[in-house]
Formats: structure tokens, sequence, C-alpha cells
């Protein structure tokens, strides 16, 4: 069959179409609590962090979310997909302390159905709860009495008293995991646990504090943690990209802001017991060799440490199984030596979007949109692997993989639109295969005022 000929100008229209950048449309903007509590530390707050990844939270057709309120109580919430309301429980726990580390995050293990809820945690002991078997899918009453007791171990499992950022992950075949930090910022490992028909166990650490860094100016350091982007599972593989941050300040130009250094990537073919590095070569064992900075091959993106670089932003695992990262630092066109993290990464910093590539290579790419903050940016990508990135006040920007991620557009604009977000905000990562994004967030603030904490909902026009 033969098709008429297209007008260049038509043919022309068509194509630019297809390419185009994806757009969101607005679906419901929802309040979980008027009087959340706010306070700022570290320059986030506990309710939103970007880094807690699981904030909040769908599994089947129920979506969950947990925060602290005015009075320090923790509090969970669930509502049927795809426009239930919110029904609210208070767990016997408190927020121990002013930090905006101490986050809640929550996960479900397939297996048997539960919910678990890991919180409160900052180089201390963790608190850990979790539901009585199936309750994640029997919508049996919404109550407190079906978690089990507070306990600072992990279920069976002691898993130490120096722990700070709690995730949850499911593995490809269902099990559940939990990724963690043991000991303290600049001197810490991270960690794997792992749980299996009811009962923890430790798979152990992954990266470690070992190993020397020499900066460019010629300091040198020998303690530091990996900050991790993520842990997040596709095609059978665990991908991770991250940042080091050492100890010593020394290593900085002026010692004006985090020692931040390098983006790293490796993955694990084997649910976190080996590693490799992006060119395929073997690097480590967890619980006996772990990566550590000097590690061959795992830096896919050098800078140095002295540009403001930002830790623990976002990931995401593409269709095909290749990794996507959102990082951000101070441009060397602003400056090669930020002396104040907080003033300069609010006037200078910008996003860059990393992919890596079958062959093994990464590409990186500026996103033309400042952040205007000091805090960090989520990325998300829709069934067609077009790009979504949420920065701060919930300002979604977007590209298409038509165009090889290189036409962003600004899809909506939360400080246009009066929302007055705080800053950084969690998302639903697992209700992204519906079409939906769903953005916890809080409300600005003052002083210690509460404030408002609510989920908008975003449909993706992809």
């Amino acid at each position: 069959m033969l098709f008429p000929l297209l007008s260049v100008t038509l043919l022309g229209a068509l194509l630019t179409a297809c390419k185009a950048a994806p757009s969101v449309s607005l679906i419901s903007n929802t309040q979980l609590d008027p009087n959340g509590i706010f306070f700022i530390s570290y320059d986030g707050v506990v309710n939103v962090n970007s880094f807690q990844l699981s904030g909040v939270l769908t599994y089947g057709n129920w979506q969950y979310v947990g925060w602290y309120t005015a009075s320090r109580a923790a509090m969970l919430a669930r509502r049927q997909l795809p426009s239930g309301g919110w029904s609210t429980l208070q767990l016997p726990h408190q927020l121990s302390t002013d930090d905006s580390h101490n986050v809640i995050a929550l996960g479900v293990s397939p297996g048997d159905g539960k919910i678990h809820v890991a919180l409160d945690c900052h180089s201390t002991q963790v608190f850990y709860t979790s539901s009585e078997a199936g309750f994640a899918t029997s919508g049996a009453s919404w109550t407190a009495s079906r978690f089990g007791p507070i306990t600072t171990t992990l279920g069976n499992l002691n898993i130490g008293s120096t722990i700070t950022y709690p995730q949850f992950v499911v593995t490809p075949d269902n099990l559940l995991q939990f990724v963690f930090r043991s000991g303290v910022s600049g001197n810490g490992a991270t960690q794997l646990a792992e749980y299996n028909a009811g009962v923890w166990s430790n798979v152990g650490s992954w990266a470690s504090a070992s190993g020397t860094y020499t900066s460019t100016n010629g300091a040198t350091s020998t303690a530091r943690n990996l900050y991790i982007h993520g842990f997040t599972y596709g095609s059978g593989s665990a991908h991770v990209t991250g940042t080091w941050r050492e100890q010593n300040g020394a290593v900085s130009c002026s010692n004006g802001g985090l020692t931040n250094h390098d983006t790293t990537y490796f993955y694990s073919q084997d649910k976190g017991r080996t590693w490799k590095n992006s060119a395929g070569t073997l690097i480590g064992t967890s619980g006996s060799n772990p990566v550590n900075v000097n590690t061959a091959g795992i830096i896919v993106d050098s800078l140095n440490a002295d540009h403001g670089l930002m830790n623990q932003e976002s990931q995401v695992v593409d269709s095909s199984g290749q990794i996507h990262a959102i990082i951000s630092y101070v441009p060397g066109r602003f400056t090669q030596c930020v002396t104040n993290y907080e003033a300069n990464r609010t006037e200078y910093a910008r996003p860059f979007h990393m992919y890596r590539h079958a062959n093994g290579t990464f590409t990186k790419m500026e996103i033309p949109f400042a952040i205007n903050a000091v805090g960090r940016s989520q990325i998300v990508l829709d069934h067609a692997d077009n790009a979504y990135v949420v920065l701060p006040y919930i300002r979604i920007v977007t590209a298409s993989k038509a165009s090889g991620w290189t036409d962003w557009t600004l899809a909506y604009d939360g400080v246009a639109a009066g929302l007055d977000v705080f800053g950084e905000i969690t998302l639903d990562r697992a209700r992204i295969p519906s079409g939906v994004l769903s953005i916890l967030y809080q409300l600005n603030s003052t002083g210690s005022t509460p404030s408002a904490v609510r989920v908008i909902d975003f449909k993706l026009n992809g």
C-alpha cells in the first residue's frame, strides 16, 4: 500500500511532535496532616528529605505514607488507589531529636505481605516495626494494633547502634532488602540485610571507608563514606551511583563546602553479593572485600571536592537496564572553589543528567534550569523512558528519549502555582509504572511552626 506524500512542513511538524518533551497533568493535591512537625537541620526537614526514597510507597492497590506530626508522633497513612481517602494511624514512637536525617522509611515484603517501618536514626540505633502478615493488601482496619512492638533491632537481626539512611528495596525474585549506613559521616560503611521467609539475615558491607584519597591540591584523606543516589534494581541487577565524602575537610580548596567528590557507578548481578564496575570487571564482594575509594574503574565522572557536589540525589534504571542519575554541583564557569556551600549552591548549582550506554560509557548533560536551592532533585522515567526531573519546590522538567534527553522543558512550576513548598520532596517510585507521579511534600514555614504535609499527584503524559 502506498501512502500519500507528506509536505515537508507537515512531516517536520510530525517529527517534532514525536520528539517533544512530555507534559504532566495535575490530578489531585491532598492533605495528610495540617500540622506536620517543622524544623530545618542540615538544610532539610525530616518529613520530606530526598534521600528518604520510600517515605511514600505504593503496593498493589494501596498507597502508604509515613511522617511525624507536630506532637513528634510517628504517623502512617493509607489510601486505596486511584482516589480513595486517607486513613491515619499513630505508631507508639516519638521523634527523638530535631534532626532531619531521622526519616521514616517504608517497605513491603511480597512473600508475606508485611509492611515494614524503619525510623528515627542518625548514627544511632534504628527503631523498627512490621505489621501482621498480609496487611499490605488485605484492606483490614487501619489501626496501630496490627503492627508489632517498636524494637531497636531489625526484627531478629541486630544491625548495631550507629545506623543512618534506612531504605527498603525489593529484589527481582521478590525478597525484601534493607540498605543502610553503619558508622558516622566521613567514616562509615554501606550495608545490606535481606528478609526471607520471615527472617532477616546479614549480607554485609559492600562499600567501606578504607583507602587513601589525594585531592588536586595534594591534601590526603584516609576516611570517608559512600553517599549513594539509590540502590535500584533493573533487568535483574542492582545498580548504584554515588559520591564519596572525605572525613578530612582539608581536601577542599578552602574548606568552604562539604568534601564530596567524583560520581561512581557499579552494579551487582547476584542481589548485592558481588559487584562489578561499568566495564564488567569484578571489583568487590560484600562482607569480605567491599568497594572502596581506590577500587578500579568505578569513577564515571571525575570532579574534585571544590564544587559543592551534592550527595544522595537520585537515580533510575531504564527499560534496557541502563542507569540514569541526577547529580548537581557548581560548574567551573562560576567558580573553581566553593567557599560557602549553602550560598554558592543556591546561586550557582546546576543539575546534570548522566546515563549509561550499553558499552559501559556514560553521557553527562547539563539540564538548562537552575536549582535555586541547596537541595536535591529526583528523576523518574515513564514506560517509554522519557525523563521527568522534580527540582526543588516541585518544578518538573522533562525530556524525551526520542531527542536523546536533550529537549528539556518546564512542564510544571510549583512556584508559579503558589504551592509554597519547603524545597526538597520525596516521591513514590513504585507508582510510576501506572503512569502517575505521586510527590510527598511539606509547606514552607518559619522557626518551629508546624505546616501541612501533602501528596500531589500528576499524570505522566509521555
